[in-house]
């Protein structure tokens, strides 16, 4: 507006001296034509500036709705947030009450797993000194009988439990049932051992091979088997003095066989007595309440 009232001045001046020299009205008119220009520029400027805020009024406008937008997605995700924390503490909470409602059923079964345990480790502690026990039983016994041939008598471990097996050849002759006496020898031995362990109960088993046998007052394999293990009992009861009480007689005729009863040499095998020391539950329970590192 100052701009304008300037040109509004500056015309009457003009006009005035219209009748100056022409000098003096080219330098006026030049002063117009510059004050002009000037003018002109600065309506310009104006327009621009107020095209220019009017943008920067538009963009911010747009940012502004932008930012509100993204402010309002936040507090939706923060809202959402919230709800499963609280889903989560309400989920918890549920758990704290089962585990304080069942802490006495779980701790109970804890103690029973933990006494299953120790049961189960004092068994096979129990069972590791019987083993211990058998190997040292065999142990004598092989001490006693020498170095004896082992296709004459064995003393091995077998499940647990101790045999001894002595060859027909040794211990009989040919369907009799008498006691050698080469093989009272060998029993004296047995029994001296087996005396050592007074709470031992053992039983003397008779076998045979399949060969059919009958003779005088024997009928067959049976009574020839049974009577003996009978014989060999009579020996450890009467000459070597072990308790009766100790010993069951017993008779398996053919039909335990450990080898092959088609060659001479498995029949052979398969004539045998064999003492077998009877595992004792009662002894073995025992062991299993002492406390660990006693025998």
């Amino acid at each position: 507006m100052k701009m304008n009232h300037v040109l509004l001045a500056a015309l009457p001046a003009v006009v005035l001296f219209s009748c100056v020299s022409p000098k003096k009205l080219r330098e006026a008119e030049a002063k117009y034509t510059q004050l002009n220009g000037a003018y002109l520029e600065a309506q310009s400027k104006l327009r621009d500036c107020e095209s220019a805020s009017k943008d920067s009024a538009n963009e911010f406008g747009r940012k502004r709705i932008a930012y509100e937008s993204k402010i309002g997605s936040l507090a939706d995700q923060v809202g959402m947030l919230k709800q499963n924390n609280t889903q989560v503490l309400d989920q918890l909470k549920d758990l704290s009450v089962i585990s304080g409602s069942q802490a006495e059923s779980i701790k109970k079964s804890l103690d029973n797993i933990g006494s299953k345990d120790n049961y189960i480790q004092g068994l096979q502690s129990a069972i590791a000194r019987k083993d211990s026990l058998n190997m040292q039983l065999v142990m004598n016994l092989k001490g006693a009988v020498g170095d004896m041939n082992d296709q004459d008598i064995n003393v091995k471990v077998e499940k647990g439990v101790v045999y001894i097996d002595i060859s027909d050849k040794l211990l009989f002759k040919s369907g009799k049932y008498e006691v050698s006496d080469q093989a009272k020898v060998v029993l004296g031995k047995v029994a001296k051992v087996l005396n050592n362990q007074p709470n031992i109960e053992f039983m003397v088993e008779g076998h045979t091979d399949t060969v059919s046998f009958r003779k005088e007052q024997l009928l067959d394999n049976w009574d020839l088997s049974v009577k003996r293990a009978t014989s060999v009992i009579r020996i450890l009861q009467n000459q070597y003095g072990i308790a009766p009480t100790r010993m069951t007689a017993a008779g398996r005729a053919e039909y335990q066989p450990i080898a092959d009863n088609g060659t001479d040499a498995g029949r052979a095998a398969n004539r045998r007595t064999r003492i077998v020391i009877l595992p004792q539950l009662d002894q073995f329970f025992k062991l299993l309440e002492k406390p660990q590192g006693q025998q």
